[in-house]
C-alpha cells in the first residue's frame, strides 16, 4: 500500500512537472475602447512590462464599439486558459443596466483578475466657449442648446454628463456619443462638439498645453495631476464624486491559478517606478487589490451604476 502511494505521488508530481508554465506563448490583452483613451493606455503600458516579466509577446487588440460590449463579448467567448484577457474600464458594469442586452453578464461571464486603477472624470471645454466655471457653464446652458461629447454610450463619463448636466443642473442638453476618448477628445479640439466629458488621461496633454480648458474633476479632492481644476464638489454639487476604474478580466472558468498569478504579476508591473510614473502623471491611482477584493467591488459598481441609469433615465435603447 506504501509503495501504491509513492507510486501515484511521483505520478502526479511529473505530471505537473509537464505541464507548461504560464505562460509559454503570446498573450492578448483584448482592450475594449479604441486606441487613445484610458484603457488603451493602460493595456500598452501594462503589456509592455508584463511582457517583460514573463518573457513572452503581449499583443494589445482594441476591439471598440457599442459602449465596449462589442470587446466584453468576444472576451467572454474566448477559450479561457489565460491567453486572452479582457482589459475594460467601468462601463463594464454599467453597460448591463443601460442596454436591454449587452450580451454578456459581468459576474457570471467572466473571472475579476485585478483593478488597475482609478482616475477622475473630467469636464473640459473648446476655448472658443465663453465659461472657466462650472457655474458658467450651467449658466450658458439655460439660455443656449449645448450638447457634449463622450467616450461612448454607456462609459461612466457618459454617465457623469447625464447625472450632473440633467439630473442635476437641469439642463437640456444633447449627448454625442464617440467611439472611445481619444475619438471624443479630437471632436471638442475641432470644435464640432464644445464640451467633453471623458476621464483624465485622454484630454490632460491638451489641457496642460491650453488647446481645451478643464472645468471641473469629479474625485472628492483636487486631482494631482490638475491640482488647479477644481472639483464638482467644490463648485456647487457637495459630495459628488464619479472615478472611471481600468480593469483586467479573464472568461469565467479560466483556472484559479493563472487568474492570482497574473494578478501577482500585474500588480509587481503597477508597483514598477516607471509605470507607477508613467501612470501617475494621467492621474491614476492604484490601490493593491486581490482577485477576491475586486470580484466584491465590481458586484457593488454594478449596484451602483444601476441606480445612476435609473435616476438619470440614460437608456440606449
Amino acid at each position: 500500500m506504501n509503495y501504491l502511494c509513492l507510486l501515484l505521488t511521483l505520478l502526479a508530481g511529473a505530471a505537473q512537472a509537464a505541464e507548461p508554465a504560464y505562460p509559454d506563448r503570446p498573450v492578448r490583452f483584448l482592450a475594449a475602447q479604441s486606441p487613445g483613451g484610458p484603457v488603451d493606455i493602460v493595456a500598452r503600458v501594462v503589456g509592455q512590462k508584463a511582457g517583460e516579466l514573463w518573457g513572452q509577446t503581449v499583443v494589445v487588440d482594441n476591439r471598440p464599439g457599442a459602449g465596449g460590449n462589442i470587446g466584453n463579448v468576444i472576451a467572454a467567448h474566448a477559450t479561457p486558459d489565460g491567453y486572452t484577457l479582457l482589459v475594460q474600464s467601468s462601463s463594464f458594469a454599467v453597460n448591463p443596466s443601460l442596454y436591454s442586452s449587452a450580451g454578456y453578464d459581468p459576474i457570471r461571464d467572466f473571472a475579476p483578475i485585478i483593478n488597475a486603477g482609478s482616475i477622475p472624470n473630467l469636464i473640459f471645454v473648446h476655448p472658443s466657449l465663453p465659461v472657466h466655471t462650472l457655474q458658467e457653464l450651467i449658466a450658458l446652458g439655460k439660455t443656449q442648446k449645448l450638447s457634449y461629447a463622450s467616450a461612448g454610450t454607456g462609459t461612466t463619463p457618459h454617465l457623469t454628463g447625464e447625472r450632473l448636466f440633467k439630473s442635476l443642473a437641469k439642463l437640456d442638453i444633447v449627448h454625442v456619443p464617440y467611439n472611445g476618448a481619444g475619438p471624443a477628445v479630437n471632436a471638442v479640439l475641432a470644435g464640432q462638439v464644445l464640451i467633453g466629458s471623458t476621464a483624465t488621461p485622454a484630454a490632460m496633454p491638451l489641457i496642460k498645453g491650453g488647446k481645451l480648458r478643464a472645468i471641473v474633476v469629479t474625485s472628492p479632492q483636487r486631482s494631482p495631476a490638475l491640482p488647479d481644476v477644481p472639483t464638482v464638489a467644490e463648485s456647487g454639487f457637495p459630495g459628488y464624486v464619479d472615478y472611471t476604474w481600468i480593469a483586467f478580466f479573464a472568461p469565467a472558468r479560466t483556472p484559479h491559478a493563472i487568474v492570482m498569478k497574473v494578478n501577482a504579476d500585474i500588480a509587481t508591473v503597477l508597483q514598477n517606478p516607471a509605470v507607477k510614473e508613467r501612470l501617475g502623471v494621467l492621474g491614476f491611482d492604484y490601490v493593491p487589490n486581490s482577485p477576491g477584493q475586486f470580484a466584491e467591488y465590481l458586484k457593488a459598481e454594478v449596484v451602483k451604476w444601476a441606480k445612476v441609469v435609473k435616476e438619470s433615465g440614460a437608456r440606449v435603447d
